[in-house]
């Protein structure tokens, strides 16, 4: 298998061989080598601590660099002429020349050491860029000060060599550590996961193991205040858990037997025993960097465009540089003069800003949305969202919760409410059925009185009868009155027939003393979505397998601008085609099971209620929890990332409109001159604050 190396500050950049990054000096490192070599462990904590710690050198080492390069810049200063000659004063002793030289010669190839090698990169590549700017500049230089040292007439060029490198590394050494920075959130979901856990053995001992000692099966103990080892599901005991920094939920999760939990969630005040599911690789936390390296490292139509720009941006350099020189040669300026302007004109045009101006963004906009829960797939189609002008969601399990449950109760003959829902709960105690669960939940969040049963029956087919407080009981659907020929004449109760919700009638002594409907439950946060995405001009449509009255309920409810209803899961791929054939951006929402047709042919599929489950292949973006609301979360950090690329493009540009004639020379009879150490600052300062706004950005509200 072909080996692919890849730069961990710019993972854009590639290579078939272990070179250096043409854009930052770094040495590459092997693409997914713990996955093609087989012979390494998969740990994706200590993967991303070895990478967390290749910053953190590369950081020291430009650092090491620079104030290595600065000291040496003060004697190189002191010697040259024409600094004495600015100061006032003069420093002159046999030998003086070549001293300079070589603390100059040190500078150069010490500091200068990684454009030096990044120049040899790109030329190879056939790709000129920052690093074919600055090491020209810096070689011309040298050699033309090297010229005069040994004989050729002119000026040294020394000191505005040293200060130039300086700058320069300077301006990567900050850069640097605002990337280490802006990946920092990223890192951070490696360290989650404890290094040790509380393994509970057959005998019912506890141990404590190292988490990658840990299989699948085996039961842990999480204490309170304790961090999770690893997903899992809870088989004995009750807690909440903090899951804040896996999943943006803000408020404690309640967790009960059968419930899963995620690795690296913090428990609250409970003892639980946790069955691991998932271990290494396989964890939802590995799944999500693995997702989030993805992500980073695809490709962006932004980018793209930036990398052409940047090319082009060099050669434009290299050619207006050239015309300098010529230029004031031709109008009588002395060599070093013209090569002063000609340097100074290719270090103010590097590229350097242009190159980072959109991976920064990536990497900040994907860590960000790893971090609230959203995570990205698909990079270009997550840069389509800001175009989207209709969401199409599934309804089942995504705009309501795929549970039976009571929405309205109807109350006949002044009986309360309550009282109808005590006796219906009493009479379904003992049932499995969907409905009568429902029921039994709805009386457990009330609080109502479960009371005693006598002569319990099933009326098979229509529902259960028996006893209560000496009163004849029943609970029963519409084929029970249908087969007795009672009607239920209260408009109410047909209104939430037409409705298509299951309505269930409550006898007493053979009256019919209240009904109560069940449906599957809306979220509470559909509405909020609905009414988000609507203020932001989304049109926002329903699919379902559903009936008509069912799915025209739920529209009305949510205020849907349209739904489809009766669409077999093989249809619904067809409907997002006709919807999209009228000239609209369309999204699907999904839960990437039944809907993964529907998802792929959608300009964005987005899977929602992942859990732990981040693999759906047919979805561009997952949201892990089940919250629709995350749908307006998406696009709007999809729109905050465009407009950063934007800004970051115009900072990293924008300043050479003004800079390129001041460097070339444009205000010299003015008595406006740039030279090659303040190009480096204008340069090195676009940089910077490229690096520093991409770091701003936030999904917004």
């Amino acid at each position: 298998m072909e080996k692919i190396y890849t730069c961990p500050m710019h993972p854009e950049v590639e290579s078939d061989k272990p070179n250096s990054c043409p854009k930052c000096g770094m040495d590459l490192e092997l693409k997914g080598k713990d996955l093609k070599q087989g012979h390494k462990r998969h740990d994706s904590k200590s993967e991303h601590a070895d990478h967390h710690n290749h910053h953190e050198m590369m950081v020291k080492d430009f650092k090491k660099r620079f104030f290595f390069s600065l000291v040496l810049t003060i004697p190189i200063l002191i010697l040259s002429p024409l600094v004495q000659e600015f100061l006032g004063f003069e420093i002159s002793f046999i030998g003086d020349k070549y001293l300079l030289f070589a603390l100059s010669a040190i500078v150069f190839f010490y500091g200068g050491w990684p454009f030096l090698k990044g120049i040899v990169e790109e030329l190879r590549k056939r790709q000129p860029g920052m690093m074919t700017l600055i090491a020209l500049a810096i070689s011309v230089a040298f050699l033309y000060s090297t010229a005069v040292v040994f004989g050729l007439r002119g000026k040294f060029f020394f000191w505005e060599l040293a200060t130039l490198i300086d700058i320069m590394l300077l301006g990567h050494w900050i850069e640097m550590r605002s990337i280490m920075g802006a990946s920092k959130a990223l890192e951070s979901l490696a360290k989650l996961i404890p290094s040790k856990a509380h393994l509970v053995k057959e005998d019912g001992t506890i141990i404590d193991v190292s988490v990658s000692e840990l299989l699948v099966d085996n039961i842990v103990l999480v204490k309170p205040g304790g961090k999770i080892p690893a997903d899992g599901v809870v088989v004995k005991g009750e807690t909440s858990v903090n899951e804040a920094m896996l999943t943006g939920e803000s408020k404690p999760v309640s967790k009960k037997i059968e419930d899963q939990v995620i690795g690296g969630s913090i428990n609250g005040q409970g003892a639980v025993n946790v069955k691991i599911a998932h271990t290494g690789k396989d964890s939802y936390i590995s799944q999500v960097i693995n997702l989030v390296k993805q992500a980073q490292a695809s490709k962006s139509k932004t980018q793209d465009f930036a990398n052409k720009a940047a090319m082009w941006l060099t050669i434009v350099s290299i050619s207006i540089g050239v015309m300098t020189l010529l230029f004031w040669l031709y109008f009588g300026k002395d060599f070093a003069f013209a090569v002063e302007r000609m340097a100074t004109v290719m270090v103010i045009t590097c590229p350097h800003a242009l190159g980072l101006a959109i991976p920064l963004v990536v990497s900040v906009s994907t860590s960000l949305s790893a971090q609230n829960g959203l995570l990205i797939r698909n990079r270009m189609a997550f840069e389509r969202a800001k175009e989207l002008q209709v969401i199409v969601f599934d309804k089942t399990g995504t705009l309501t919760k795929g549970e039976f449950g009571i929405t309205d109760i109807i109350s006949l003959n002044q009986y309360k409410e309550e009282e109808i829902l005590s006796y219906a709960a009493s009479l379904d105690v003992n049932s499995e059925h969907p409905i009568a669960k429902g029921i039994l939940k709805k009386a457990k969040e009330k609080g109502v009185e479960i009371k005693e049963v006598q002569g319990f029956k099933y009326i098979p087919g229509k529902g259960v009868q028996g006893t209560i407080d000496g009163k004849e009981a029943k609970i029963v659907g519409y084929n029970y009155l249908k087969e007795k020929g009672i009607e239920a004449n209260n408009p109410e109760i047909s209104e939430l027939s037409k409705q298509g919700k299951t309505v269930s009638y409550l006898f007493l002594e053979d009256e019919i003393i209240g009904a109560i409907a069940l449906a599957d439950l809306i979220r509470e946060e559909s509405k909020e979505a609905i009414d988000k995405l609507k203020s932001m001009g989304i049109k926002n449509m329903m699919l379902t397998g559903d009936n008509k009255e069912v799915a025209k309920w739920v529209a009305d409810e949510l205020g849907l601008d349209d739904f489809f209803a009766g669409v077999l899961p093989n249809e619904k791929s067809e409907v997002i085609r006709k919807i999209q054939s009228q000239g609209l951006k369309v999204a699907m929402v999904g839960d990437g099971v039944n809907d993964a047709p529907a998802l792929a042919q959608a300009d964005v599929g987005v899977a929602i209620g992942a859990g732990t489950d981040v693999a759906i292949e047919s979805a561009d973006i997952i949201l892990v929890r089940n919250d629709p609301r995350d749908v307006a979360s998406i696009i709007l950090l999809a729109k905050a990332t465009f407009i950063k690329m934007q800004q970051n493009l115009f900072w990293a540009t924008g300043y050479n409109i003004v800079a390129i004639p001041l460097a070339a020379g444009l205000l010299y009879n003015y008595g406006i001159l740039l030279s090659p150490a303040i190009g480096a600052v204008f340069m090195s300062l676009s940089t910077i604050i490229v690096a520093i706004n991409a770091r701003f950005l936030s999904i917004g509200k």
